[in-house]
């Protein structure tokens, strides 16, 4: 399983590094390629598990991304992808979503797409690897069998469970929107996204997590300063990301 892994993690890149030589700038979401060199058979999940922005007067951006696959037998196996170039616009898409699924594929071969806890398309609710469970408190949660129990780990499930009453908010009004589901909100976060607890415990030495505050004043800045150059005319915009 390994073995294949690495196999297509290979061939993604240097696929990635041929679409991206010559001719126009490349732009094509790499998660597309990664759903189009796996398996079509085969479920998967693709977690955004770091990102970056690097460069000052011009910027490119990045995501990496935790893959975790199936073999359609119930053995799964993950790697992590390098930094890989995304658009602009791909990533303020996703600039909330750290530690979250970003696309799933079931047995069936149908892709989802749309930020969602971890685990939620392919494995939560599935009576294939688990079941709801009550703790002392009156509180669901989903419990992984002994076999599976490894998904505990890759989900990021051991300090922040699946809570049955998260995972039907989900279902009932995001699953298959394409519509972003944080949880609910406490002060303004979300239980789950790039500034919530589960999205800083992701990855704990992230790159975005050093650079995100920077990120936000250097975006702040800019914005301050295209609306102060625009002011008086009418047909310019002072907005800063369009």
């Amino acid at each position: 399983m390994k073995h294949q892994i690495l196999k297509y993690l290979c061939l993604f890149t240097l696929a990635y590094f041929v679409s991206s030589c010559g001719g126009p700038k490349y732009e094509k979401n790499p998660l597309d390629v990664i759903a189009r060199d796996l398996p079509s058979d085969k479920p998967f999940t693709a977690i955004l598990y770091d990102m970056d922005v690097k460069g000052n007067f011009v910027e490119t951006y990045y995501h990496q991304y935790k893959i975790v696959q199936d073999d359609g037998n119930g053995n799964l196996d993950e790697f992590t992808t390098g930094m890989l170039e995304v658009s602009k616009a791909t990533f303020n898409s996703h600039i909330n979503d750290m530690g979250m699924e970003l696309m799933a594929r079931d047995s069936a071969g149908n892709l989802s797409k749309g930020a969602a806890p971890p685990g939620y398309n392919n494995y939560v609710g599935n009576e294939k690897y688990g079941q709801w469970k009550t703790d002392n408190s009156g509180n669901s949660f989903w419990a992984f069998y002994g076999r599976y129990a490894m998904m505990s780990t890759m989900f990021n499930m051991m300090a922040y469970p699946a809570r049955r009453s998260y995972y039907n908010d989900w279902r009932g009004g995001y699953a298959g929107t394409g519509r972003g589901y944080y949880g609910p909100s406490n002060q303004g976060r979300g239980y789950y996204g790039t500034n919530s607890a589960h999205g800083r415990s992701t990855k704990p030495s992230s790159t975005w997590s050093k650079k995100r505050s920077s990120f936000r004043q250097n975006v702040a800045t800019r914005t301050s300063r295209s609306s102060s150059s625009s002011s008086g005319y009418r047909s310019r915009s002072g907005s800063y990301g369009k």
